[in-house]
């Protein structure tokens, strides 16, 4: 894999640009971590705006889709989809760069990366983590609560992320990069979209 690039902050990457990202991947990827880390180490204003926690907003009625997906879990996952975009089309017309995570299926275009190209806008900067099926499994059994999901589940949502691989959006293994790593990896790759944006 190389050595990693350098760290933004001393003139790489980035920069002081205006972002509007979104970090793809499976359960256990790391996207909500690496994602809070990247935002918080830029130099300008950046917002991370995770999925699951404003899916979470919902309390009484929360359809948890370990007992089962149906229409509930769907119209919640659309909601808060909606909203994120939202929140992240807020940021951006104030100058605040946003960095959204979610496990988007290259298999359903309409309602992944189509839907968050309406929801955010074209100017959208996707990204995917995808480390090795071992360490996904690792990270999920560290996980409590709604956000643990079974190994079986694990392994059928790594499976269909493989599907990213020859899509043109940039791919990222980080199975042996710690976070700080990851975050200027991240970094790196975002520089290089700017430069020469993905077809998508």
């Amino acid at each position: 894999m190389g050595a990693p690039p350098a760290p933004a902050e001393h003139g790489g990457g980035t920069g002081t640009a205006t972002l509007a990202v979104l970090l793809i991947g499976p359960a256990g990827a790391g996207k909500t971590t690496v994602a809070r880390h990247w935002a918080q180490r830029r130099r300008v204003p950046t917002a991370h705006i995770s999925l699951d926690d404003v899916r979470e907003w919902v309390c009484s009625g929360f359809a948890d889709p370990q007992s089962g997906w149906n229409e509930h879990s769907e119209a919640q996952y659309r909601l808060a989809r909606r909203t994120c975009g939202f929140a992240a089309r807020n940021f951006l017309a104030n100058g605040i760069s946003c960095i959204v995570d979610d496990a988007v299926f290259p298999d359903r275009p309409v309602v992944g990366l189509g839907g968050w190209k309406r929801h955010v806008g074209p100017g959208l900067l996707p990204v995917v983590l995808l480390p090795g099926l071992e360490v996904v499994l690792e990270r999920n059994a560290e996980r409590s609560g709604n956000r643990r999901l079974s190994d079986e589940e694990v392994a059928a949502i790594h499976g269909r992320m493989a599907g990213w691989y020859g899509s043109g959006l940039p791919i990222i293994d980080n199975s042996t990069y710690d976070v700080e790593t990851t975050a200027r990896v991240l970094d790196d790759v975002l520089a290089r979209a700017i430069a020469s944006p993905p077809t998508w």
